[in-house]
């Protein structure tokens, strides 16, 4: 038998659970030793409790638990953990400290200062010569904010037959947890080879100069016995940097490092920057969390832990709606689990599904199709699917109005969020209210098609444009005096898709025949810069699916439409906007602080 292993260390008190800290454990199957390793991270115990285990449950095994540097509660998280999981293990030793509190040279939770690299060394060191000393065949080392949902990815890694072997992890940037390339200094380098691996145009296991974060090492391999944490290889001059460090006692050892994308295996967030805060850790890790549910299930937190519960609220808007098709709950599973974990309080909106839609009631409801309207990408008439958005929306804009809504948020039910999503919506609002700009629509998600020149910053109010012609009802607030905008333009008898109608109100629609239609055209409508949610999936990738242009034509039932599989560029990502066109304007000025590197930067 060999022993688990947790450490933890280095917390910052900010409501509940934050540390460093290490475990080393091995399934029953074969004795590995596995190493999280983590900085400021009580919040994320819960949820990295649970990714290792799933590798195989672990019975009969001691287990040896140390933690320190902490201030806040990850000592009571972890008494709690084992408290509750001690039955599965023969022996449990338990060793917190108190005291140090924090590095002396540190300038806050997130720097990494010489002493933090060096004891980070010596802990990994330690967990090495231990699990050396037990004849343990494997050691994973594994961040503690990394999050293996692969439960194969230790057989799989195990299988590949390397000395040093890591899964590709997936971050919401590029950013990953290895290097293609190297400087002779040890610095990073950029490589041709890293975008591919990265982005899975590449398959396979691949040889590279450095892998961090999580990693397998096989210890029955000769040259393992030459590999060292601490101290550093008597040649080195390079950083002192605790990944730096491993990258060069693995070169001076002859041990290649490989890292392999064959599967997802799992996810990392983006390293934070020496200024910035525990609660920006915590919105990394949300933003981790929500990323993963779009194509996966939910990450749940460790059943043998108490979680802190959460409070969603309406972030100041009088309503928050989010339009969904019944018969589309896998949709609205997601999209509540991703608005509940950013604390976010919605009303769902039963949109009206265009596959239902008859001629009988097209025309109880006096709906007719704009004159002369044709798709601008296929040439095709309006689709039912696409009076089932506008309806949907419409209903929405209705209940503004009967409600005298005074600030409400439209959200559709296929959105991703952008980082720190709801911090920055509330700040856009707050800087709004105070430079008491008079507006009626805001984009939070579009896409931009007027590319030719950029859109006007607004005076006052940072992140905030004079929205252009644009596509995608994806996400906006609207006002009181904007819904009834809206629907005082009496669009179902001249109806065109929502998001060709929007640009018509504010008076940017590029066709002049369209406009003509629609008198009161001076909808006051902007957009944030850069933009809080984008669409989930963009046409050709897998998951795409459109519930407006896979439709039937609107005065036919008979006459089914597939223009989206092939023909639909409307769908398509954005598009590259030249340089001279971006809207740099409304975006603030970079800080000094912005400009210092984080510990690990692509």
């Amino acid at each position: 038998d060999s022993p688990r292993f947790f450490t933890s260390q280095h917390n910052r008190k900010l409501d509940g659970a934050h540390g460093l800290f290490h475990v080393a454990f091995w399934p029953a199957f074969l004795p590995p030793f596995i190493i999280p390793f983590s900085s400021e991270s009580d919040h994320l115990v819960s949820q990295h409790c649970t990714c290792p285990s799933t590798a195989a449950h672990i019975t009969s095994l001691p287990i040896w638990v140390a933690t320190d540097h902490n201030v806040d509660n990850t000592t009571e998280i972890l008494r709690e953990w084992l408290k509750n999981v001690q039955r599965f293990y023969h022996y449990v030793e338990w060793r917190p400290m108190e005291e140090p509190e924090s590095y002396p040279d540190e300038i806050g939770p997130k720097h990494w200062p010489g002493s933090r690299f060096a004891h980070v060394m010596k802990l990994r060191q330690a967990a090495l010569r231990t699990a050396r000393e037990q004849w343990s065949d494997y050691i994973l080392f594994i961040d503690v904010d990394n999050f293996l949902t692969n439960p194969q990815t230790l057989n799989l890694m195990i299988a590949e037959n390397k000395t040093i072997v890591a899964p590709m992890l997936e971050s919401r940037g590029l950013y990953s947890n290895f290097w293609c390339g190297i400087t002779p200094q040890g610095f990073y380098k950029r490589t041709p080879d890293y975008l591919q691996i990265r982005e899975w145009k590449r398959l396979g296991c691949f040889p590279v100069p450095m892998v961090h974060s999580t990693f397998l090492i096989d210890l029955r391999k000769e040259a393992s016995g030459k590999l060292m944490f601490y101290p550093p290889h008597q040649d080195y001059t390079w950083t002192f940097d605790d990944i730096i460090v491993f990258a060069f006692s693995s070169r001076q050892a002859g041990i290649q490092m490989y890292l392999c994308n064959r599967e997802h295996y799992g996810y990392l967030p983006i390293p934070l920057k020496s200024h910035q805060t525990l609660q920006e850790d915590i919105e990394n890790l949300i933003h981790v969390q929500i990323e993963a549910m779009i194509d996966r299930p939910p990450m749940e937190p460790s059943q043998f832990v108490s979680v802190v519960p959460k409070y969603p609220d309406k972030m100041g808007f009088d309503e928050i709606f989010m339009i969904n098709l019944k018969r589309r709950k896998d949709r609205r599973d997601r999209m509540l689990r991703t608005l509940y974990e950013q604390e976010i309080e919605v009303k769902i909106v039963e949109a009206v599904d265009g596959k239902a839609l008859n001629t009988s009631q097209l025309k109880a409801l006096n709906i007719e199709m704009l004159p002369g309207y044709r798709d601008p990408y296929s040439s095709r008439p309006l689709t039912r699917g696409e009076i089932g958005c506008f309806l949907s929306h419409y209903s929405v804009w209705k209940e503004v109005i009967d409600r005298e809504l005074e600030k409400t948020l439209v959200i559709e039910d296929d959105v991703r969020f952008e980082h720190q999503f709801k911090k920055k919506l509330m700040k856009l609002m707050d800087d709004i209210d105070q430079a008491q700009l008079d507006w009626e629509l805001i984009y939070i998600g579009r896409k931009r098609m007027q590319v030719k020149e950029p859109e006007k910053a607004v005076p006052n109010v940072g992140n905030l444009v004079e929205a252009d012609y644009s596509y995608w009802t994806l996400g906006y607030v609207i006002s009181l005096e904007g819904a009834q905008k809206l629907v005082g333009a009496d669009p179902f008898g001249k109806m065109l898709p929502v998001d060709e109608f929007l640009p018509i109100m504010y008076n940017k629609h590029p066709v002049a025949e369209y406009k003509e239609y629609y008198e009161s055209r001076d909808l006051k409508a902007f957009s944030a810069e850069p933009l809080l949610i984008y669409p989930t999936h963009y046409t050709g990738q897998p998951g795409y699916l459109s519930d407006t242009e896979t439709s039937t034509i609107w005065d036919n039932e008979t006459v089914a439409t597939d223009w989206d599989r092939t023909h639909s560029w409307k769908s398509r990502k954005q598009g590259h906007i030249h340089r001279n066109a971006k809207n740099t304007e409304a975006l603030p000025s970079p800080t000094s602080l912005d400009a210092m590197p984080s510990r690990d930067e692509l």
